[in-house]
């Protein structure tokens, strides 16, 4: 067998190696199918933790299955929530605008459809009382909103996600522990909306952290953002590996009780 095909066959078997990671999950929302992904650690960690994660406005991607992998690498069972349902995922920003700000306004049915996620990762082994919710842009949101709803979760991660809230809700005792990944140069994410979700979480008496990345704008840890900060959204290497540190340093303390 020559190098050449010794390294293919290598790439091959670690591509495949890598898909068997995910699991294609189908379940549903009365008559909305929902298709999520499940992937399940080899050795799970003690407490058998489970982490839900949630996707960026046009739906599923690449990016929250390889953190699914990420995440089963480290020993926790991960689950990509489907949020919008077959047949819904958006084609173009304007699509992805209108339908993620649909669930933005109806937060009890973005949270629903969270719980259905939650549910799916307790069926596939999870830990009911070790469960964990991250997200990126959009799903940022839907992270903060899990914990606003009170959902029955250890703590919640938003990557750049959005933080503002209706001013007319109620603000309500947060009992998840709370860390917010942000980009200290978001264009989208303006300085009086963070400044009211800190006010927000002091009013609810939560326990929360907020990292602030510097040089980093919105959607800083997609790699396909590409680098131009100018642009609102840029990947940001620097930040992306700070803040996916950030988190596994939260889930030792939430999971590992140090």
């Amino acid at each position: 067998m020559t190098l050449k095909n010794a390294f293919a066959l290598f790439v091959l078997f670690s591509t495949t190696y890598t898909q068997a990671q995910l699991k294609t999950v189908s379940y549903s929302d009365e008559n909305q199918k929902l298709e999520g992904f499940l992937a399940t650690p080899k050795i799970a960690n003690a407490t058998k933790a489970g982490v839900i994660v949630l996707h960026a406005w046009m739906g599923i991607s690449d990016h929250e299955k390889e953190s699914a992998e990420k995440l089963a690498k480290l020993g926790y069972f991960a689950f990509v929530a489907d949020v919008y349902g077959q047949g819904n995922k958006p084609t173009n920003t304007d699509e992805a605008g209108k339908l993620s700000g649909y669930f933005k306004n109806a937060f009890d049915v973005y949270q629903h459809r969270i719980q259905l996620a939650v549910d799916e990762l307790v069926k596939a082994g999870a830990n009911a009382d070790e469960i964990a919710v991250i997200g990126y842009c959009f799903g940022g949101t839907g992270a903060i909103e899990a914990a606003r709803g009170d959902l029955k979760v250890k703590g919640i991660v938003s990557f750049h996600g959005g933080l503002g809230k209706d001013l007319k809700r109620e603000t309500k005792q947060i009992n998840t522990k709370v860390l917010v990944l942000h980009g200290a140069d978001d264009p989208y994410v303006v300085a009086k909306e963070v400044t009211a979700f800190e006010d927000e979480m002091r009013t609810a008496k939560a326990d929360w952290q907020l990292n602030m990345y510097a040089n980093a704008v919105h959607a800083f840890t997609h790699k396909n953002a590409g680098t131009d900060n100018s642009k609102g959204a840029a990947y940001n290497e620097k930040a992306d590996k700070r803040s996916w540190e950030a988190m596994k340093i939260f889930f030792k303390e939430l999971f590992e009780k140090i």
